[in-house]
């Protein structure tokens, strides 16, 4: 129980504390965002800000801070520490500073900021682990909320179906403009989302403090069945969402092109991480509680338990909301997950999004490609289970990414670097590590199986060398380019008072 109030108490005082410090070095300003000096209508306009975080939560928040962290609880009571430390100084500052990256150069997306720090090398390989990654989000995100939806027929005889209509939904939504579909239903879902969590929360609470106060203490039968994996790598893979997760940066630029200022950044990126990071913290309780007081439950589906946990501190009918609110979690992934594919592969490939036949020809493959790994991934548990644990190494190898391209962006631009440099670090060593030593006989991807001890000395040393590279990257003298030229720097960096003075003088664009 103590731990789980000091987790709750780290992520709001490292709102106000660190985040605001970590803000502080950015220096957001009033200069013209890109909603606003190249608005198109489809990807580049102005939205409301509470629309813009109540979507870049969604957009964020997938079923991952809900079946991650049931399935990451099982690590011990020790991970409502690791959330909430993870979260302020990891995963917050990776979406805020990507974001604020990503607003200072034309609402760029990832693989292009990536080319711009890190070079066109790495972009190379980096489309592709973008591509993939996302490719594999997209199909996730479709069977995963379908099968819920499945669940509540019998025989599961409407699955198929099911799938074409999320599947006809995510394109629909990423061909229109994003305030006609995304902008309007995002707020009820987003309601939905907060309402059920703020349930299970009281319901948690007031269990603890009226039925059992040892609820969130590791019991003797829980240390029986906890996981025996290492705790590095396997708990920072396992829950991702919550902590830092590089499908995020993949999302940010969506906002990055909908903000009318970039002093709304903080709250749509850093505080909206906070947000997903108490999420997490909710139902890691709650996992923690049922597995308590149903051990046998260590064994099963995390599905399973999700609905357990539901229908014992809500009952039947609030659970099937707070059901529905997990299923919409996961739609409204997919769908800006599909958004995002389009925009990286639009900008690697230099193809304009403002027409629709432009968005139909970069759409039309990818979903052919989709298609494929759906009726693949729906072959049996197993290839899904495989989609799935591909995808979870390669979004912290997103995160890893991003992380030292920003750093790089950070230190060139004469600001400190080291705040991502130390949480890329270790998400580098972690993800390595991971690689190392997973094996089919860990129950995970195939990777190197080495000893994890090994393992571990390998990796500190790759790190050591990826750390020097981006460090050398960083202070070498660069030749004329994105990140070095002065004239870009000038446009991006310094404050714009007439930007500021348009923004005040017109009420389409006043701050809320």
């Amino acid at each position: 129980m103590i731990l789980f109030f000091s987790g709750l108490l780290i992520l709001i005082l490292g709102y106000f504390t660190y985040g605001k410090w970590i803000e502080s070095i950015l220096r957001p300003n009033d200069r013209k965002t890109p909603a606003i000096r190249y608005h198109d209508g489809v990807d580049y306009l102005v939205l409301p800000h509470w629309k813009n975080m109540l979507i870049q939560l969604l957009n964020i928040a997938g079923v991952g801070p809900v079946i991650g962290v049931i399935l990451g609880i099982k690590f011990g009571a020790i991970a409502f520490l690791i959330i909430p430390i993870g979260n302020i100084i990891g995963g917050s500052v990776h979406d805020y500073v990507s974001g604020i990256m990503s607003m200072r150069h034309k609402g760029a997306n990832l693989p292009k900021m990536i080319r711009m720090s890190l070079g066109a090398f790495y972009y190379s390989l980096f489309c592709c682990f973008i591509i993939v990654a996302l490719l594999l989000v997209v199909t996730s995100f479709i069977n995963v909320p379908a099968n819920l939806i499945d669940s509540f027929f019998p025989q599961g005889q409407y699955f198929l179906l099911i799938v074409s209509v999320i599947f006809c939904y995510y394109i629909v939504a990423t061909l229109f403009p994003v305030d006609k579909i995304i902008g309007k239903i995002y707020p009820f879902f987003g309601a939905m989302l907060i309402i059920g969590t703020l349930l299970i929360f009281a319901s948690v609470i007031f269990y603890l403090f009226t039925k059992d106060n040892q609820l969130l203490v590791e019991s003797e039968a829980f240390r029986q069945g906890k996981l025996t994996t290492p705790i590095i790598p396997c708990l920072f893979v396992t829950i991702a969402c919550g902590i830092l997760s590089g499908f995020h940066a993949t999302q940010s630029p969506i906002i990055a092109r909908t903000l009318a200022s970039e002093r709304q950044a903080y709250s749509s990126f850093y505080g909206m991480m906070v947000v997903e990071g108490f999420i997490g913290m909710v139902w890691a309780a709650a996992g923690m509680g049922i597995y308590n007081l149903f051990p046998e439950l260590m064994a099963e589906n995390p599905t399973f338990v999700l609905t357990k946990i539901t229908d014992f501190f809500l009952g039947k009918q609030f659970g099937f909301l707070t059901i529905l609110a997990v299923i919409v979690l996961a739609i409204t992934t997919g769908d800006t997950a599909l958004r995002s594919l389009r925009l990286s592969a639009s900008e690697v490939l230099g193809i304009s999004q403002r027409k629709i036949i432009y968005r139909l020809a970069v759409i039309i493959p990818l979903v052919l490609i989709i298609c494929g790994l759906l009726l693949w991934s729906n072959k049996s548990a197993k290839t899904f289970n495989g989609l799935w644990n591909y995808f979870s190494w390669l979004n912290q190898i997103l995160a890893s990414s991003t992380l030292m391209g920003v750093t790089v962006w950070l230190f060139r631009t004469k600001k400190n670097g080291w705040v991502t440099l130390v949480p890329g670090t270790f998400i580098t060593f972690v993800i390595l590590t991971y690689i190392l030593w997973v094996s089919e006989a860990h129950n995970g991807p195939i990777g190197f199986g080495l000893p994890i001890n090994i393992a571990y000395i390998i990796s500190a040393i790759l790190t050591g060398m990826i750390v020097a590279q981006i460090l050398r990257c960083s202070f070498k003298k660069q030749k004329r380019g994105y990140l070095n030229n002065k004239k870009n720097i000038k446009q991006n960096e310094d404050d714009s008072a007439a930007a500021h003075k348009e923004i005040r003088m017109n009420d389409k664009y006043r701050l809320p």
